[in-house]
Order: C-alpha cells, then sequence, then structure tokens
C-alpha cells in the first residue's frame, strides 16, 4: 500500500525526493532532502556556497546518482529510469556550451535530432521556440556574433526544443545586465504561464527568486531549513526592521538600543545596524533619539519589511547577496 502510494505521489509531482542523500566519500553534501514541486510551479531553489544545492540538482539531472533516497522527476525515478527522464527534461546550466562556429538555427536544429525530432517537427518546434525566446534576427547568425544575454537566450532555447515537462535553469541570469535580466524574467513567466512548464531555478539573486517564484526552499550545510511561498517566508520574520547606516564605533550603541522597551533584537553588520521590532513607525524615533546619544555618526535611517536576504540571514548566518552559488 505504501509503496502503491509513493508511485502515485511521484507520478503527480514534477519533482520528488523522499530522503535524498548525496555523499563524496566520507562528506555528506546533501543529508535527507525532502523536496515536492508541483507540476506547473516556478520553484526556487537557494543555497550558499558548499550547501549542497548544485549536488541536488545534478541528481535531479540524473548527472549524479543518489547515495541514498528515492528520486523521481517528470514521474520517472532517475535511477531507474535516466532515460525517460532525460527526454522528458530541459537543462541550462550558468556556462552555456555553444558552438560560436554555428548560427543559432544551426544549433537549435542540431539539438532537436539528438532527441530524435525529424525535420517537420524540428521547424515545427523552432518555429515555436522563436516565438517564446526573444532571439529575433540572430538566429541566423553565427553565436560568436552573440552578446552574452543573446547565448544566454539561445541556451534556454536549446533547453526548449524537445518541449520537456521540466525545466532546469541554473543561475539564468548571472552576469547580465538589467535589461537582458528583464528580458530573460519575461520569458520565465512566458514558458510558465503560457506552457504550464514546471520550472526549478537556482539563483544568486534574491530579487528573482522573490518575482518568479511561487514557492521556495532555502538549503544550508545539506538540509533543506526553509520551503514556502516568498511572502510567507517573509511575514515569518513577524518583525519590521529598522536599519541605520552610521559611522564611527561605540560599543555602547547596541546595548542603549537594545534596552529600548518594544526592541527585539538589535545586530551590527559592517556600517549598518538592524533594529527589530514589532511597530517600526512607532520606534523610528526612539532609536533615532537614541542613536543621537552616542558618539556614532546616523548616515541615513531607513524603515523597512524583511526581505528574502533577511530570511536567509536568520536561517544561515550569512547574506545571499554578498555570495555567488555555485
Amino acid at each position: 500500500m505504501a509503496a502503491a502510494q509513493a508511485d502515485s505521489a511521484a507520478k503527480e509531482a514534477a519533482v520528488l525526493t523522499s530522503g535524498l542523500v548525496r555523499r563524496y566519500g566520507p562528506v555528506t553534501a546533501v543529508d535527507g532532502i525532502d523536496l515536492a514541486v508541483r507540476r506547473g510551479e516556478i520553484y526556487g531553489f537557494l543555497g550558499p556556497n558548499g550547501a549542497g544545492k548544485s549536488s541536488v540538482v545534478r541528481v535531479l539531472c540524473t548527472l549524479l546518482r543518489p547515495s541514498e533516497g528515492r528520486v523521481c522527476v517528470a514521474g520517472f525515478n532517475v535511477v531507474e529510469e535516466p532515460k525517460e527522464v532525460r527526454v522528458r527534461i530541459g537543462v541550462a546550466l550558468q556556462e552555456a556550451a555553444l558552438d560560436d562556429g554555428q548560427t543559432g538555427r544551426e544549433l537549435l536544429a542540431l539539438q532537436g535530432r539528438l532527441y530524435g525530432l525529424d525535420r517537420s517537427q524540428i521547424r515545427a518546434r523552432l518555429n515555436q521556440v522563436l516565438a517564446l525566446v526573444d532571439i529575433g534576427a540572430a538566429i541566423d547568425r553565427r553565436i560568436g556574433t552573440y552578446s552574452g544575454g543573446m547565448k544566454r537566450r539561445l541556451d534556454l532555447a536549446a533547453a526548449l526544443v524537445h518541449n520537456p515537462q521540466v525545466l532546469f535553469l541554473d543561475e539564468p541570469t548571472t552576469g547580465l545586465d538589467p535589461i537582458s535580466r528583464a528580458s530573460v524574467w519575461a520569458e520565465i513567466r512566458r514558458l510558465n504561464v503560457e506552457l504550464g512548464m514546471t520550472i526549478f531555478l537556482t539563483t544568486q539573486y534574491l530579487d528573482e527568486a522573490d518575482a518568479l517564484a511561487d514557492r521556495v526552499g532555502i538549503i544550508a550545510k545539506g538540509r533543506l531549513v526553509a520551503e514556502g511561498p516568498p511572502d510567507a517566508l517573509k511575514r515569518s520574520m513577524g518583525q519590521d526592521l529598522i536599519v541605520a547606516e552610521v559611522r564611527g564605533d561605540d560599543p555602547t550603541a547596541l546595548t542603549k538600543l537594545a534596552d529600548l522597551t518594544g526592541i527585539d533584537a538589535v545586530t551590527q553588520e559592517g556600517d549598518q545596524i538592524i533594529v527589530s521590532t514589532s511597530d517600526g513607525a512607532a520606534w523610528l524615533s526612539p532609536v533615532a533619539l537614541t542613536l543621537g546619544t552616542t558618539s556614532l555618526a546616523v548616515c541615513s535611517l531607513t524603515l523597512r519589511t524583511p526581505t528574502l536576504d533577511d530570511v536567509f540571514m536568520e536561517l544561515t548566518g550569512s547574506h545571499m547577496e554578498e555570495k555567488v552559488i555555485r
């Protein structure tokens, strides 16, 4: 009975892992991860360097075998049925492996042939893919003439030629300018909305996960430490934040702020003092007055609600934006 229920859950989910463990010799990189990504959702996967994020993604893409646990993607077991998984997934890695001597159209046609499509199917799929991914007239130019943003979009198109059920995107906008980032964001949303495609997104940009993901999973030290919609994770902090940009050094400042009756926590990160309180508007003025009794020079005082970076800091002890995920 339990086995039948597990098989049914695997068929219904786009990605399902139970007790996923991945070891490298004596080192456990992934330590009992349970994931259930629904079909048709955008799932953001975040983690600092060495957290185990890349190992999880490589197992899901059949590039690594799990040391323990059950892993199913698109309804198929990655160990027992890897070929069935591969024909149903698209993968766009951070470093695109593109032949600069080919035109974009030649590369996409080759990708289609590798997936067993005939000429008529390739023509039809190229028309569909190029309508979704904005490459324009550059599709008939040599890839060596493309900008970084164009190469990233071509790599995305190549991952879509065979119409995958699940698309894995590894930091799709790293290194792109703001206009190219916005274009890739729009394409990701369009793929999800128009095709109902499940998208498993790893990113180093928390604003990207916040804007695109239906749910976010945060991994640290090989374990999933938080999961949920971005807004719910931010609300879980339950506090407003007063952020003071300061100059100078006064060891009494944190103590004085912490002694205020309505303040829940005070931390300092470089030139920033961060005050947590349930009512930021009411305590903005007392915080300013208290800082005025210290020797610190206050450059600015800002009231804001928690961000995903605050959630990440609370759970992992480091800021996501200061790290480049691998």
